[in-house]
Protein backbone atom coordinates (compact mmCIF):
# COMPACT_ATOMS: atom_id res chain seq x y z
CA UNK A 1 0.00 0.00 0.00
CA UNK A 2 1.50 3.32 -1.08
CA UNK A 3 -0.99 5.94 0.05
CA UNK A 4 -0.45 9.44 -1.31
CA UNK A 5 -2.74 12.07 0.16
CA UNK A 6 -1.17 15.51 0.29
CA UNK A 7 -3.69 18.14 -0.84
CA UNK A 8 -2.42 21.58 -1.71
CA UNK A 9 -3.70 23.07 1.55
CA UNK A 10 -1.29 20.81 3.46
CA UNK A 11 1.72 22.26 1.64
CA UNK A 12 0.38 25.70 2.54
CA UNK A 13 -0.09 24.59 6.16
CA UNK A 14 3.55 23.60 6.52
CA UNK A 15 4.64 27.03 5.29
CA UNK A 16 2.18 28.67 7.71
CA UNK A 17 3.52 26.67 10.66
CA UNK A 18 7.11 27.61 9.83
CA UNK A 19 6.17 31.28 9.46
CA UNK A 20 4.01 31.43 12.62
CA UNK A 21 6.49 29.75 14.99
CA UNK A 22 8.04 33.11 15.86
CA UNK A 23 4.63 34.26 17.13
CA UNK A 24 4.07 31.41 19.62
CA UNK A 25 5.63 30.33 22.92
CA UNK A 26 4.84 26.61 22.85
CA UNK A 27 3.84 23.97 20.32
CA UNK A 28 1.02 21.65 21.42
CA UNK A 29 0.87 18.46 19.38
CA UNK A 30 -2.40 16.52 19.48
CA UNK A 31 -1.95 12.82 18.75
CA UNK A 32 -4.20 9.78 18.93
CA UNK A 33 -3.36 7.78 22.07
CA UNK A 34 -4.32 4.58 20.24
CA UNK A 35 -1.55 5.13 17.65
CA UNK A 36 0.91 7.56 19.25
CA UNK A 37 3.59 7.22 16.57
CA UNK A 38 1.49 6.59 13.48
CA UNK A 39 -0.63 9.67 14.29
CA UNK A 40 2.39 11.97 14.50
CA UNK A 41 3.71 13.95 11.58
CA UNK A 42 7.46 13.25 11.58
CA UNK A 43 8.06 16.68 10.04
CA UNK A 44 6.81 18.42 13.21
CA UNK A 45 9.94 17.56 15.20
CA UNK A 46 12.20 19.30 12.69
CA UNK A 47 9.82 22.17 11.95
CA UNK A 48 9.27 23.00 15.64
CA UNK A 49 12.74 22.23 16.98
CA UNK A 50 13.75 24.63 19.75
CA UNK A 51 10.21 25.40 20.92
CA UNK A 52 8.82 24.00 24.20
CA UNK A 53 6.58 21.05 23.41
CA UNK A 54 3.45 19.57 24.94
CA UNK A 55 2.13 16.26 23.59
CA UNK A 56 -1.59 15.71 24.15
CA UNK A 57 -2.54 12.02 24.13
CA UNK A 58 -6.10 12.50 22.96
CA UNK A 59 -8.71 9.74 22.91
CA UNK A 60 -6.84 8.29 25.89
CA UNK A 61 -10.20 6.91 27.03
CA UNK A 62 -10.18 4.55 24.04
CA UNK A 63 -6.59 3.40 24.54
CA UNK A 64 -5.10 0.84 26.92
CA UNK A 65 -4.51 2.67 30.26
CA UNK A 66 -1.22 0.87 30.85
CA UNK A 67 -0.03 1.87 27.39
CA UNK A 68 -1.08 5.49 27.97
CA UNK A 69 1.28 5.51 30.94
CA UNK A 70 4.06 3.84 28.96
CA UNK A 71 3.73 6.31 26.10
CA UNK A 72 3.67 9.24 28.52
CA UNK A 73 7.01 8.11 29.91
CA UNK A 74 8.37 7.62 26.38
CA UNK A 75 7.56 11.20 25.34
CA UNK A 76 8.82 12.71 28.60
CA UNK A 77 12.19 11.02 28.10
CA UNK A 78 12.36 12.89 24.80
CA UNK A 79 11.83 16.29 26.37
CA UNK A 80 8.09 16.71 25.89
CA UNK A 81 5.49 17.35 28.56
CA UNK A 82 2.44 15.08 28.29
CA UNK A 83 -1.28 15.45 28.97
CA UNK A 84 -3.89 12.69 28.59
CA UNK A 85 -7.31 13.86 27.39
CA UNK A 86 -10.63 12.81 25.98
CA UNK A 87 -11.63 15.92 24.07
CA UNK A 88 -15.06 14.56 23.25
CA UNK A 89 -16.16 14.47 26.90
CA UNK A 90 -13.65 17.07 28.08
CA UNK A 91 -11.85 14.73 30.48
CA UNK A 92 -8.35 16.04 31.20
CA UNK A 93 -8.87 19.18 29.12
CA UNK A 94 -9.40 21.30 32.24
CA UNK A 95 -5.76 20.73 33.19
CA UNK A 96 -4.46 22.10 29.89
CA UNK A 97 -3.94 25.74 30.87
CA UNK A 98 -2.17 24.81 34.12
CA UNK A 99 0.09 22.33 32.32
CA UNK A 100 1.05 24.94 29.69
CA UNK A 101 1.77 27.49 32.43
CA UNK A 102 3.93 24.90 34.17
CA UNK A 103 5.94 24.12 31.05
CA UNK A 104 6.57 27.84 30.49
CA UNK A 105 7.03 28.89 34.14
CA UNK A 106 10.63 30.05 33.60
CA UNK A 107 9.68 32.01 30.49
CA UNK A 108 6.72 33.61 32.30
CA UNK A 109 9.02 34.58 35.19
CA UNK A 110 11.36 36.31 32.72
CA UNK A 111 8.43 38.21 31.21
CA UNK A 112 7.42 39.42 34.67
CA UNK A 113 10.98 40.55 35.41
CA UNK A 114 10.82 42.66 32.25
CA UNK A 115 7.50 44.15 33.31
CA UNK A 116 5.40 42.09 30.88
CA UNK A 117 2.82 41.23 33.54
CA UNK A 118 -0.33 39.72 32.06
CA UNK A 119 1.22 38.87 28.68
CA UNK A 120 -0.85 35.95 27.32
CA UNK A 121 0.78 32.62 26.53
CA UNK A 122 0.45 31.83 22.85
CA UNK A 123 0.24 28.15 21.92
CA UNK A 124 0.25 26.64 18.43
CA UNK A 125 -1.96 23.56 18.09
CA UNK A 126 -0.76 21.06 15.50
CA UNK A 127 -1.71 17.51 14.53
CA UNK A 128 -2.65 15.19 11.70
CA UNK A 129 -6.28 15.21 10.51
CA UNK A 130 -8.96 13.64 12.66
CA UNK A 131 -7.07 13.37 15.96
CA UNK A 132 -9.68 15.59 17.64
CA UNK A 133 -7.80 18.87 17.36
CA UNK A 134 -10.79 21.14 16.77
CA UNK A 135 -12.88 19.37 19.42
CA UNK A 136 -9.99 19.84 21.86
CA UNK A 137 -9.77 23.56 21.11
CA UNK A 138 -13.52 24.00 21.55
CA UNK A 139 -13.39 22.28 24.95
CA UNK A 140 -10.42 24.39 26.10
CA UNK A 141 -12.14 27.59 24.97
CA UNK A 142 -15.49 26.40 26.44
CA UNK A 143 -17.27 27.49 23.29
CA UNK A 144 -17.45 26.47 19.65
CA UNK A 145 -14.64 28.32 17.97
CA UNK A 146 -13.11 25.68 15.70
CA UNK A 147 -14.95 23.65 13.09
CA UNK A 148 -14.98 19.99 14.14
CA UNK A 149 -15.94 16.92 12.14
CA UNK A 150 -15.49 13.17 11.99
CA UNK A 151 -13.62 13.25 8.71
CA UNK A 152 -10.13 14.51 7.84
CA UNK A 153 -9.61 17.89 6.24
CA UNK A 154 -12.35 19.84 8.03
CA UNK A 155 -10.11 22.63 9.32
CA UNK A 156 -8.68 24.46 6.31
CA UNK A 157 -7.30 27.79 7.57
CA UNK A 158 -5.38 29.00 10.60
CA UNK A 159 -7.26 30.94 13.27
CA UNK A 160 -6.45 32.49 16.64
CA UNK A 161 -8.65 31.49 19.55
CA UNK A 162 -8.62 33.52 22.77
CA UNK A 163 -9.27 31.22 25.73
CA UNK A 164 -8.91 33.90 28.40
CA UNK A 165 -6.65 36.85 29.17
CA UNK A 166 -3.76 34.49 29.85
CA UNK A 167 -3.97 32.04 26.95
CA UNK A 168 -4.34 32.27 23.19
CA UNK A 169 -4.37 29.30 20.79
CA UNK A 170 -3.35 29.21 17.14
CA UNK A 171 -5.34 26.51 15.38
CA UNK A 172 -3.78 25.04 12.23
CA UNK A 173 -5.23 22.68 9.60
CA UNK A 174 -4.33 19.02 9.96
CA UNK A 175 -1.10 18.11 8.18
CA UNK A 176 0.06 14.70 6.98
CA UNK A 177 3.30 13.66 5.35
CA UNK A 178 3.34 13.20 1.53
CA UNK A 179 3.17 9.40 1.53
CA UNK A 180 3.32 6.40 3.82
CA UNK A 181 6.31 4.23 3.04
CA UNK A 182 5.41 1.88 5.87
CA UNK A 183 2.28 -0.14 5.19
CA UNK A 184 1.61 -0.64 8.91
CA UNK A 185 1.54 3.11 9.54
CA UNK A 186 -0.90 3.62 6.69
CA UNK A 187 -3.14 0.84 7.96
CA UNK A 188 -3.21 2.19 11.53
CA UNK A 189 -4.11 5.66 10.30
CA UNK A 190 -6.84 4.17 8.15
CA UNK A 191 -8.16 2.08 11.06
CA UNK A 192 -8.68 5.19 13.16
CA UNK A 193 -10.07 7.34 10.34
CA UNK A 194 -7.13 9.73 10.05
CA UNK A 195 -7.14 9.19 6.28
CA UNK A 196 -10.22 9.01 4.12
CA UNK A 197 -11.87 5.60 3.79
CA UNK A 198 -11.98 6.04 0.01
CA UNK A 199 -8.18 5.69 -0.17
CA UNK A 200 -8.30 1.93 0.20
CA UNK A 201 -10.92 -0.78 -0.04
CA UNK A 202 -12.95 -0.86 3.18
CA UNK A 203 -13.38 -4.62 3.02
CA UNK A 204 -9.62 -5.15 2.78
CA UNK A 205 -9.11 -2.72 5.66
CA UNK A 206 -11.64 -4.70 7.69
CA UNK A 207 -9.74 -7.90 6.97
CA UNK A 208 -6.50 -6.44 8.32
CA UNK A 209 -8.21 -5.07 11.40
CA UNK A 210 -9.98 -8.36 12.14
CA UNK A 211 -6.60 -10.12 12.02
CA UNK A 212 -5.13 -7.53 14.38
CA UNK A 213 -7.95 -8.00 16.89
CA UNK A 214 -7.76 -11.78 16.71
CA UNK A 215 -4.01 -11.65 17.31
CA UNK A 216 -3.74 -8.94 19.97
CA UNK A 217 -7.22 -8.55 21.52
CA UNK A 218 -9.11 -11.81 20.98
CA UNK A 219 -11.27 -11.26 24.08
CA UNK A 220 -12.61 -8.01 22.62
CA UNK A 221 -13.52 -9.82 19.41
CA UNK A 222 -15.31 -12.58 21.30
CA UNK A 223 -17.23 -10.14 23.49
CA UNK A 224 -18.03 -7.64 20.73
CA UNK A 225 -19.45 -10.17 18.30
CA UNK A 226 -20.64 -12.87 20.71
CA UNK A 227 -18.34 -15.55 19.33
CA UNK A 228 -17.83 -18.81 21.23
CA UNK A 229 -14.11 -18.34 20.53
CA UNK A 230 -11.87 -16.78 17.90
CA UNK A 231 -11.37 -19.16 14.97
CA UNK A 232 -7.78 -20.34 14.76
CA UNK A 233 -5.64 -19.17 11.90
CA UNK A 234 -4.82 -21.75 9.27
CA UNK A 235 -1.15 -22.20 8.47
CA UNK A 236 -1.51 -21.11 4.83
CA UNK A 237 -3.70 -18.04 5.56
CA UNK A 238 -2.21 -14.57 5.17
CA UNK A 239 -3.60 -11.56 7.05
CA UNK A 240 -6.25 -10.78 4.43
CA UNK A 241 -7.46 -14.37 4.02
CA UNK A 242 -7.69 -14.90 7.78
CA UNK A 243 -9.37 -11.54 8.30
CA UNK A 244 -11.90 -12.29 5.56
CA UNK A 245 -12.87 -15.55 7.26
CA UNK A 246 -13.33 -13.63 10.51
CA UNK A 247 -15.50 -11.05 8.72
CA UNK A 248 -17.68 -13.89 7.45
CA UNK A 249 -17.92 -15.37 10.95
CA UNK A 250 -18.98 -12.05 12.49
CA UNK A 251 -21.35 -11.25 9.62
CA UNK A 252 -23.04 -14.59 10.28
CA UNK A 253 -23.44 -13.74 13.98
CA UNK A 254 -24.98 -10.39 13.05
CA UNK A 255 -27.26 -11.88 10.40
CA UNK A 256 -25.72 -9.85 7.59
CA UNK A 257 -26.51 -11.49 4.25
CA UNK A 258 -26.89 -10.31 0.68
CA UNK A 259 -28.96 -11.80 -2.15
CA UNK A 260 -28.02 -15.40 -2.75
CA UNK A 261 -27.42 -16.00 0.93
CA UNK A 262 -23.77 -14.90 0.96
CA UNK A 263 -22.50 -13.05 3.99
CA UNK A 264 -22.25 -9.28 3.58
CA UNK A 265 -18.56 -8.91 4.45
CA UNK A 266 -18.33 -5.36 3.12
CA UNK A 267 -21.10 -4.19 5.44
CA UNK A 268 -19.50 -6.11 8.29
CA UNK A 269 -16.19 -4.36 7.62
CA UNK A 270 -17.86 -0.95 7.79
CA UNK A 271 -19.63 -1.88 11.04
CA UNK A 272 -16.35 -3.16 12.49
CA UNK A 273 -14.51 0.09 11.75
CA UNK A 274 -17.41 2.25 12.92
CA UNK A 275 -17.67 0.36 16.21
CA UNK A 276 -13.92 0.50 16.75
CA UNK A 277 -13.73 4.24 16.06
CA UNK A 278 -16.72 4.79 18.32
CA UNK A 279 -14.98 3.02 21.19
CA UNK A 280 -17.57 0.23 21.35
CA UNK A 281 -15.14 -2.68 21.12
CA UNK A 282 -13.01 -1.77 24.14
CA UNK A 283 -9.84 0.08 25.01
CA UNK A 284 -6.72 -0.95 23.18
CA UNK A 285 -3.55 0.59 21.78
CA UNK A 286 -2.34 -0.46 18.34
CA UNK A 287 1.37 0.16 18.88
CA UNK A 288 3.86 -0.08 21.74
CA UNK A 289 6.86 2.10 22.71
CA UNK A 290 9.20 -0.88 22.36
CA UNK A 291 8.25 -1.16 18.67
CA UNK A 292 9.74 2.27 17.88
Amino acid sequence: MNIQWYPGHMTKTRRQIEADLKNVDIVVEIIDARIPISSRNPDIDSICAGKPRLVVLNRADQADPAQNKAWGEWFRKRGCSVLETDAKTGKGVGQFSAVVQGVLKDQIARWQERGLVGRPVRAMIVGVPNVGKSTFINKVAKRKTAKAGDRPGVTRGKQWVTVDRGLELLDTPGILWPKFEDETTGLRLAFTGAVKDEIMDVETLGCYFMTFLATCYPDALVAGYKLPSVPEREEEENDVAYGYRLLETCAQKRGMRISGGEFDTERMARVLLDEYRGGKLGRFTLERPQEV
